[in-house]
């Protein structure tokens, strides 16, 4: 609109003294580490691994279901995340817990995409300029999805047939499932991973600067939004003054 008042209608300052509505701030949804545990402990089977690796590493959804044999760096203990939010790529923590998971599941994916070689399928998705310049990229095994889809489906841009990635919707649906399972009365989503992992590390002493690293977050006023959820001597840091009370009646 500026450019068409000042370029078409000759206005040399245009000024709307328009006010703009800010979006409201919102409490993210944590659960307590006893909470994360029932979760895994309900969830199907299939989809455990992708849960605490997710909470584990600070993954958004789309982070998590489009790793890469390549992304997971056993050796340096590191995920590698790339093309996140803003285009960006950052290295996170691979938890040493799932080491051996892991492998095992890199195990597992390496056992379909032989099948798939040896089928004759179409390698794996390859994004933008690199998809052109390295045409068989996609057929090769570091390239390959670490949560491969159990079936193939086509491609809605290509209309090639080929072997995708864990669908996002229903690995989703199956955290939903497991929290209700678990009695957790939450709105629980695979997204109260990631908020769960960063206040879990703010609680335990980790500064905002790092937590923001690990996230992907351009601005740290977005991190600090766990300051308002985080609890403990890190956390609030503080005591109701009820207990204070109650327990000089005790």
């Amino acid at each position: 609109m500026a450019h068409f008042f000042k370029q078409v209608c000759g206005v040399e300052d245009p000024r709307f003294k328009v006010k703009l509505r800010k979006t409201a701030q919102r409490v993210p949804v944590v659960l307590s580490k006893a909470e994360t545990e029932r979760l895994f402990d309900h969830l199907d089977e299939r989809y455990q691994l992708a849960a605490k690796l997710q909470y584990g590493a600070g993954l958004r959804l789309s982070e998590l279901v489009r790793l890469r044999i390549k992304d997971v760096d056993l050796e340096r203990g590191t995920v590698t995340v790339r093309k996140g939010k803003g285009d960006k790529d950052r290295v996170t923590v691979l938890p040493k817990s799932l080491c051996e998971a892991i492998k095992e599941q890199v195990a597992r994916a390496r056992g379909i995409w032989q099948k798939d070689r040896e089928d004759g399928r179409p390698g794996v998705f390859i994004p933008g300029a690199l998809g052109r310049k390295f045409r068989r990229a996609g057929e090769t095994f570091p390239w390959f999805y670490l949560f491969p889809a159990t079936r193939e489906s086509t491609d809605p841009e290509s209309g090639i047939k080929r072997r995708h990635h864990l669908h996002g919707g229903v690995y989703n649906s199956a955290i939903k499932k497991a929290a209700e399972a678990a009695g957790i009365e939450k709105r629980v989503t695979s997204h109260a991973l990631r908020h769960s992992f960063a206040t879990d590390l703010l609680e335990a002493g980790t500064d905002l600067r790092t937590i923001q690293e690990l996230l992907g977050h351009e601005d740290i006023t977005t991190t600090e939004i766990y300051l308002h959820v985080a609890v403990g001597e890190n956390g609030l840091g503080i005591a109701s003054p009820l207990d204070g009370i109650l327990a000089g009646c005790g």
